[in-house]
């Protein structure tokens, strides 16, 4: 693990800080100036780089701000603390406009600054993790399952030039999806054409599509190739597809069945040697009953059907779509990445996101833009998100876990205002009655050690739990759960876990 580098020019604080982290199994490197923290960073040394930066506001050889703006161009995502005393947090106030993690005031409480160091190292481990990912991001994102499902999917798909069905709701990704299935596909090196049907007016559609001729109506004075012809040798994405025109499903039919079109007010037939891929977030067979759609057509693109799942049906998902979209819009607009909390990233985790990955992407967008510190607290989330009064994001990080089991809601309970999505209410209390069932079978058996024997098994799961959120760090993984680093040992020991 990199070292905590202590910057502070009073030989006491140093010792002090040095020996209590040292005491919680966390490496130091001191320093009694910014310079010759500059100096060590020159060295450009990875392996002896600070894994957080703590340092003094006010030293002889330089001013800590000064020092965490330089730092700040080397290491954009360091963590950094200020120490300053009383006197000096208007100033620590002004050193978050430049990045810092957090201040600590002089004199501090021993405990509470390992504590807050601490969660520093969290936060930056979680976030190297999280840039190495992003280091080797794919076209598309997602851990769930149902994700998985599509991931699989395009891969069969991809020595194929069948036409695709895309459904799911409005913001899922379904162009994602198309773009996935052209670059994955034989037709790679042609071009990837996408048209909404339903943004483009009715009396143009057609044009858009098939192209004109000159003279074909007014305001036609060149003739123009319409969007088969630009995907010659390469994918159409016809995205809204339910939406499309009754007389215009017909021309699409003749394209799809035939492979040729005329464009408006042509008379010679044009080849078209184009794959389709259609989208919607209809009910296409509804709308083939209601006769608002050609059930042949249906037929037609309905040849391989890829349905996307909603935001809500991927919740694990979330916090690596939030922390990349958080990269994609600082690099967007040329600022420092934000980073986010458990406690906020449990909250977007219990919103229902009815605008889906769309949504999700446009609220870090705001809270890029609108987040007043580096690190985003619940607290800084937009208002539809904000956490309702009384209910604290602990409870919420509590909750989270349990979205993805029983699926018994009998008795899922909601904070007033707040839809919880389906995923959370299916699990939200179903260990507690798996744990009553248990201990009535337990007891009806007859037997004399149902404490021993059920404290052992929620003990060993909770231990196991925390220490596959922690990746193995017994220390932290104590901490997590409010228990000493002895006892978590012992317990380990005691139950076997080894």
């Amino acid at each position: 693990m990199k070292p905590i580098w202590i910057v502070d020019d009073d030989q006491s604080i140093r010792f002090v800080l040095e020996k209590a982290l040292l005491r919680e199994d966390l490496p130091t490197r001191s320093f009694t100036n910014p310079r010759e923290v500059l100096l060590a960073l020159e060295d450009g040394n990875d392996e002896q780089g600070p894994q957080i930066l703590v340092s003094d506001i006010r030293m002889p050889g330089g001013s800590g701000l000064d020092l965490l703006s330089k730092v700040k161009e080397k290491l954009p995502g360091l963590p950094v603390i200020i120490m300053t005393a009383f006197s000096d947090l208007d100033s620590a106030v002004s050193a978050f406009q430049g990045g810092a993690f957090e201040y600590l005031p002089k004199p501090f409480d021993l405990p509470k600054a390992v504590e807050l160091i601490r969660r520093a190292v969290e936060e930056s481990q979680r976030e190297e993790v999280a840039e190495e990912r992003m280091a080797a991001t794919p076209e598309m994102l997602g851990q769930a399952p149902a994700m998985q499902d599509v991931f699989r999917a395009i891969g069969r798909l991809s020595q194929s030039n069948v036409t695709v069905m895309i459904t799911g709701e409005s913001g899922s990704g379904k162009e994602l999806v198309a773009r996935a299935l052209h670059k994955h596909s034989p037709r790679a090196s042609g071009p990837f054409v996408a048209i909404n049907t339903a943004a483009i007016p009715k009396d143009l559609l057609e044009s858009e599509l098939f192209g004109h001729e000159r003279g074909a109506f007014t305001g036609a004075q060149t003739m123009r190739r319409g969007r088969f012809e630009q995907a010659e040798g390469g994918t159409l994405f016809l995205d809204e597809i339910g939406d499309m025109p009754f007389d215009l499903q017909t021309r699409l039919l003749r394209v799809l069945s035939d492979g040729h079109f005329y464009r408006v007010g042509g008379h010679n037939s044009v080849k078209a040697n184009v794959r389709v891929i259609a989208a919607t977030h209809q009910d296409l067979e509804q709308r083939v009953k209601e006769g608002a759609f050609r059930e042949d057509l249906f037929h037609r693109l309905n040849v391989i059907r890829l349905r996307l799942p909603a935001l809500r049906e991927r919740l694990e998902d979330i916090p690596m779509l939030t922390r990349h979209f958080l990269q994609q819009s600082a690099k967007q607009l040329g600022v420092e990445p934000k980073r986010i909390s458990d406690g906020a990233l449990a909250r977007l985790g219990v919103f229902g996101f009815p605008g889906n990955v769309r949504q999700l992407e446009n609220i870090c967008h705001w809270l890029t833009v609108m987040a007043p510190a580096q690190l985003i607290e619940s607290k800084d989330l937009p208002p539809e998100l904000a956490l309702l009064p009384g209910e604290s994001a602990a409870r919420l990080v509590a909750s989270a876990p349990e979205a993805h089991h029983t699926p018994d809601a009998a008795h899922a309970e909601a904070p007033a205002g707040l839809e919880l999505p389906p995923a959370l209410l299916n699990g939200k209390r179903a260990w507690e009655s798996g744990l009553e069932a248990e201990a009535l079978e337990l007891l009806a058996s007859g037997r004399h050690d149902v404490w021993d024997e059920l404290t052992k098994r929620f003990e060993s799961k909770l231990i196991l739990t925390a220490l596959a959120n922690t990746r193995g760090r017994r220390i932290e993984a104590a901490q997590k759960l409010g228990i000493g680093r002895n006892t978590i040992t012992r317990k380990i020991q005691e139950l076997g876990l080894e």
